[in-house]
C-alpha cells in the first residue's frame, strides 16, 4: 500500500505530503473566537474557481485524532475557530475519524446538508474526499496533505522543513554528545523529508552530528511514542525530536533530564524544563485567506504548499535553556528563508551511502522534495 502511495506522488508534480489516524462522527459546533488572521498569497495556478458562498456559508472540518491532542488536530482547529470567527460564517467539526470508509461517510455527510466548505485534515482522507466531491460540485473540497485534486477540490500543505531545519540548528547546538534522537511516525516523504531537514540544520552548526530515527507506525499513540523516545535515550541520545501528535516523547524528555525539541504546537508545558523549541503549524491565515475568497467566488481550485515566508510554519518560543548567541544565529537564517535567500536543501547533499542527491550549487526541485525516499548522511536507521 505504503509503495503505491509512494509511486503515485513521484508521479504528481504539483503535490502535497502525508498524514493519519482514529474516531466520533458527532458533529460540533463552536462559539465565536478570535478575529481571522492576514491571508497570504496563493500559492499555485487555478484549476476552476469557485462561486461565491454568500451568507450563511457552513464550514466543516474533519480531524484524524481528538482536538485535545496538543498537536496536529489541535493546531488545525485553531484555524477553525478563526474561521468562525469571521462574519456569516458558521463552522463545526467532527475528531478523532478513520481514514477510510468511516471519512467517507463523515464527509458525504457534510455535503449532504449542504455545507458550503468542507476540509479534510489527514492524507487517508483524500480518495474519500475525491469521490464525494465528484457527486457534489457546487461544495468546495479541501484535502491537507495530499497531491489529488478536481474542479472542486484543492490540495494544500506547508513547508514544514523549512522549520525543522531551524529546530535541527538548536537541537546540535544544545546538545553535548552530537546523538540526537527523533521518534518518527511513518516511512513517507512527508517524514522522512523532515528528518532530512532536521538532519542538515544540525550539521551546520555541528558537522558530526547523527541523528537516529526509531519507526513507531503512529501518528496518535502517547505510550507507544514516549517508549520510542525512551529507545532512543537508553541508546544515548541527549536531544529528542519528534514527528508525533502527542507530548510523549517531550514528557521522556523531561523525565530523562535532557533536552527535546516538539512538533505541531508548543509543547513546553508538557517537558518545561527539557523544550528548546518545536516547528510549529498556523493554520489560521491559510483557513481565513481561504474561506474569504470562498465567500467572493474568488477561489482558485489547485495544489498549494506555502511555508515560513507565508506565516504557516514557524518556531515556537525558545526556552530559557537556550543561550542568546543560539538563538540570533537560528534567527538570522530563519530571516534568510522567510526572505527567499537560503533553501534548506541546497548542494552538495550526500544519501547515507555518500551518493551525490542533490549537486553543489543546485536546490533541489518540488518534485523532487514530494517524493523524496531516502536520508541524508547523518541519519542512522531505515527509510521502511
Amino acid at each position: 500500500m505504503r509503495k503505491t502511495l509512494l509511486l503515485a506522488m513521484m508521479i504528481a508534480i504539483m503535490t502535497v505530503p502525508f498524514l493519519t489516524g482514529c474516531g466520533s462522527e458527532e458533529e460540533k459546533p463552536a462559539p465565536k473566537a478570535k478575529p481571522a488572521a492576514e491571508a497570504p498569497a496563493e500559492q499555485a495556478p487555478a484549476v476552476q474557481k469557485s462561486e461565491p458562498a454568500g451568507e450563511g456559508a457552513q464550514i466543516g472540518f474533519i480531524y484524524v485524532s481528538p482536538i485535545g491532542d496538543a498537536g496536529w488536530s489541535y493546531a488545525h482547529d485553531m484555524g477553525r475557530q478563526t474561521v468562525e470567527a469571521m462574519p456569516g460564517v458558521t463552522t463545526s467539526f467532527v475528531e478523532a475519524v478513520p481514514e477510510g470508509a468511516d471519512a467517507e461517510r463523515v464527509i458525504l455527510n457534510m455535503a449532504r446538508k449542504g455545507y458550503t466548505a468542507i476540509f479534510a485534515t489527514s492524507f487517508g482522507y483524500m480518495d474519500p474526499m475525491l469521490k464525494v466531491a465528484k457527486q457534489f460540485p457546487n461544495v468546495q473540497f479541501m484535502h491537507c496533505s495530499g497531491y489529488k485534486t478536481a474542479p472542486n477540490m484543492s490540495a494544500y500543505f506547508g513547508r514544514m522543513y523549512e522549520a525543522r531545519y531551524l529546530a535541527g540548528m538548536v537541537a546540535g547546538s544544545m546538545s553535548k554528545t552530537g546523538k540526537l534522537g527523533y521518534a518518527a511516525a511513518f516511512p513517507i516523504p512527508e517524514v522522512i523529508r523532515g528528518i532530512n531537514a532536521y538532519t542538515l540544520g544540525a550539521q551546520a552548526v555541528n558537522p558530526k552530528a547523527e541523528v537516529r530515527v526509531v519507526w513507531t507506525k503512529t501518528w496518535y499513540d502517547p505510550a507507544k511514542e514516549k517508549e520510542a523516545a525512551k529507545s532512543l535515550l537508553d541508546v544515548g541520545c541527549d536531544v529528542i525530536a519528534q514527528h508525533q501528535d502527542s507530548p510523549g516523547p517531550q514528557e521522556a524528555a523531561e523525565e530523562r533530564g535532557v533536552y527535546s525539541v516538539g512538533y505541531n504546537t508548543d509543547m513546553s508545558n508538557f517537558a518545561p524544563k527539557a523544550h528548546l523549541t518545536a516547528p510549529i503549524w498556523n493554520w489560521s491565515p491559510w483557513y481565513a485567506n481561504a474561506v474569504t475568497k470562498m465567500l467572493a467566488g474568488e477561489w482558485k481550485h489547485g495544489s498549494y504548499w506555502p511555508g515560513m515566508a507565508e506565516g504557516i510554519v514557524d518556531l515556537s518560543p525558545f526556552g530559557a535553556m537556550v543561550p542568546q548567541d543560539v538563538q540570533d544565529t537560528v534567527n538570522a537564517k530563519k530571516q534568510a528563508i522567510k526572505d527567499g535567500k537560503y533553501k534548506v536543501f541546497t548542494g552538495p547533499v550526500f544519501d547515507q551511502a555518500g551518493a551525490p542527491k542533490v549537486a553543489a550549487g543546485k536546490v533541489a526541485d518540488d518534485e523532487s522534495l514530494l517524493g523524496m525516499t531516502w536520508f541524508v548522511q547523518g541519519v542512522i536507521g531505515t527509510t521502511e
